[in-house]
C-alpha cells in the first residue's frame, strides 16, 4: 500500500525528485504500455503472464520494465499465493500530475 510519507512532503506534495523518478520509469515506450494495460486493469492488477501474453514481450524484457515502474513508485508488486500481481499507484500519477500542473503548466 501506499504511504504518503514515503513519496509526498508534509504538505501531501509530490517532490522534485519523486516526480523525476515517475517521469524517468514513463520514459519508455514499454513501460507506458504496460502502466496503461495496468491502469486498465483496475486495482485487481494483472499478473506478469497477463501482460506479457497481451504485450507480446519475453518474460525477462517485462521483469525488466517491470522492476522500472516498481522503481519510480508506479506500481506495486503483491503476492497471493503463488501468484505475482502489479498493480498501479494511482495516488501517486495523481500527485504526478498535481505536480506538474503546480510547477510547469501554470506558467
Amino acid at each position: 500500500r501506499l504511504d504518503r510519507r514515503d513519496y509526498f512532503d508534509d504538505a501531501g506534495r509530490m517532490e522534485e525528485n519523486d516526480a523525476l523518478a515517475a517521469l524517468t520509469a514513463l520514459a519508455h515506450p514499454w513501460r507506458l504500455r504496460v502502466y496503461r494495460l495496468l491502469v486498465g486493469a483496475g486495482p485487481d492488477g494483472l499478473t506478469p503472464g497477463e501482460l506479457s501474453a497481451q504485450l507480446g514481450l519475453p518474460a525477462s524484457t517485462l521483469s525488466f520494465h517491470l522492476r522500472g515502474l516498481l522503481d519510480g513508485a508506479l506500481v506495486v508488486q503483491d503476492r497471493q499465493g503463488r501468484q505475482l500481481y502489479y498493480r498501479p499507484l494511482l495516488p501517486r500519477m495523481q500527485a504526478l500530475l498535481d505536480y506538474l500542473r503546480a510547477h510547469c503548466c501554470a506558467g
